[in-house]
């Protein structure tokens, strides 16, 4: 296999998502990625760390979590940001139609969730338990699935920026829930979206590291 990517069409339920696949020749395993609301499968931000775990042999697929049709009125409604469940229904059937596709099948998976879309990779994880070898949430909002974090089995990481302060607490409130391997590391110096010169590279290195480790 190459590195080359290629869209994919992903169906759950009755709809057909659209996705972004890449595998390396040689890849360890396959990292979905759950994105925040207002983002998409193209987010320079995501697009980024994806071609870094890409250089380290980790395959990724970044995919839209709405139809464009969902994207449009939630950008007027907000109906769809906060629909977690929702968001979580999709990352599991996008997770389920990797497993069976003839592209992915056979690799051991991942997720990694920015902002509201952590909330959504981690209630993923905890139904699809066993299946998710770990998970990193970038600026993630973990305290949206706390039902269901004591039930994540999945080593997870929670990433935040230093000066994302709120985001600290909640995140600080979230892992006191979790039974599983954890760890939070704050980048200092940092926003929500680490903007800031450097912060997205250490934000891709600390995930690349966490995934190399546990994605067996």
């Amino acid at each position: 296999m190459t590195n080359r990517e290629t869209e994919v069409k992903i169906p759950v339920g009755n709809l057909v998502l659209v996705g972004n696949l890449a595998v390396p020749r040689g890849a360890l395993g396959i990292v979905l990625f759950a994105h925040g609301s207002g983002s998409s499968r193209l987010s320079p931000r995501n697009q980024f760390v994806a071609k870094e775990f890409n250089t380290a042999k980790i395959g990724t697929l970044l995919f839209d979590l709405l139809t464009g049709e969902e994207e449009e009125r939630d950008m007027f409604t907000a109906e769809y940001r906060f629909n977690i469940r929702l968001l979580a229904e999709r990352l599991v059937g996008a997770t389920e139609w990797a497993q069976k596709s003839q592209q992915t099948k056979g690799f051991a998976f991942g997720y990694f969730g920015a902002s509201t879309g952590a909330a959504a990779a981690l209630i993923g994880a905890s139904k699809l338990s066993g299946d998710i070898k770990a998970v990193v949430s970038r600026g993630g909002r973990p305290d949206l699935a706390m039902d269901y974090l004591s039930k994540v089995v999945a080593p997870t990481l929670l990433l935040v920026g230093g000066l994302d302060t709120e985001v600290i607490d909640l995140n600080r409130q979230a892992m006191a829930k979790m039974k599983a391997e954890k760890k939070l590391v704050i980048i200092p110096g940092a926003t929500h979206l680490f903007e800031e010169p450097g912060k997205l590279e250490e934000v891709a290195q600390a995930s690349k590291d966490w995934f190399l480790r546990y994605l067996k």
